[in-house]
């Protein structure tokens, strides 16, 4: 049982908010590329996987859950000084570094599985995404800013996607590209906050390190680029008012988020984020129903 116990601990399937926040991304591109590929707007229409929906949800499990093991595999020496992360498996004793590796190497295997369920495009941009996984704990020791490099590893949600229906060629899927790295960027820096004083301790990077007194304004900055994102998609879409007035609503998740910061709040304002995913979907549905879209 503990083994069990240790075993959703180091791949954090109790904490599923990582989950949602590459699920929601990734539903949003499913939404897009569906429909463009019923409207037949791509030169290269391909045959969609059986159960594109259930492939993406189980992706998305057990691309956060790996990411999550190596990330303690790498780190656990520093796991250990740091006050957050110090009763992590690894760093507690409770799972040792053999275990964690061939918990790796299972999940390796099943995400593997799921990817040659899709076609030749998407298990070329899936085994690229694997090695940026895998390097990602890795460039705390030697980047400035390694949230940039959580973010372009963790956007190609949106590539893999659209290339699983056979959609990459699409300004929609660039601007979700670039906009969900943005966002990324913003609460991921949240998150950083929280160990900033630790980070100094143990001498690894972040962006609140980096940007110092800068940081809120600067995750500010990359908020308006997701949300400029967003707005040209809806242009380009020829959306309703709906969704340009719901983008209004969405940007207060963001002031919420400032005003927890503030507080010190950090988790919670990082966490917040997941209403953001959710409430961009839902809008996504609502102003497809509005424009009279079917699926």
């Amino acid at each position: 049982m503990s083994k069990i116990k240790s075993i959703i601990s180091i791949t954090r399937l109790n904490k599923p908010i990582g989950i949602y926040l590459l699920l929601y991304p990734s539903l949003i591109s499913f939404t897009f590329a569906y429909q463009d590929y019923l409207n037949g707007s791509s030169e290269q229409l391909i045959e969609i996987p059986s159960y594109p929906l259930l492939i993406i949800i189980c992706g998305c499990i057990l691309v956060r859950s790996t990411g999550c093991v190596i990330n303690d595999i790498f780190d656990y020496k520093f796991d250990k000084l740091v006050e957050r992360t110090k009763d992590r498996p690894l760093a507690n004793g409770n799972f040792s570094l053999k275990e964690a590796w061939l918990l790796f190497i299972f999940l390796g295997i099943l995400s593997i599985l799921l990817l040659f369920q899709t076609n030749a495009q998407t298990i070329l941009i899936g085994f690229l995404t694997s090695f940026l996984i895998v390097l990602y704990p890795l460039t705390k020791r030697f980047l400035l800013g390694p949230q940039f490099f959580l973010a372009v590893t963790f956007s190609a949600c949106v590539p893999i996607v659209f290339s699983m229906l056979g959609q990459l060629d699409n300004s929609t899927a660039l601007l979700l590209y670039i906009g969900n790295a943005a966002w990324i960027i913003s609460y991921d820096t949240y998150y950083a906050m929280g160990d900033a004083d630790d980070d100094i301790k143990i001498g690894i990077n972040s962006t609140p390190l980096w940007w110092k007194d800068k940081t809120i304004f600067l995750i500010n900055m990359f908020k308006i680029i997701f949300l400029i994102c967003l707005i040209l998609i809806g242009l380009i879409k020829s959306f309703t008012p709906v969704w340009f007035i719901g983008l209004i609503g969405i940007s207060f998740f963001f002031f919420h988020q400032n005003k927890l910061a503030s507080n010190r709040k950090f988790l919670e304002a990082f966490k917040n984020n997941s209403y953001v995913g959710l409430a961009l979907f839902i809008l996504l549905q609502v102003e497809l129903i509005l424009s009279g879209i079917k699926f």
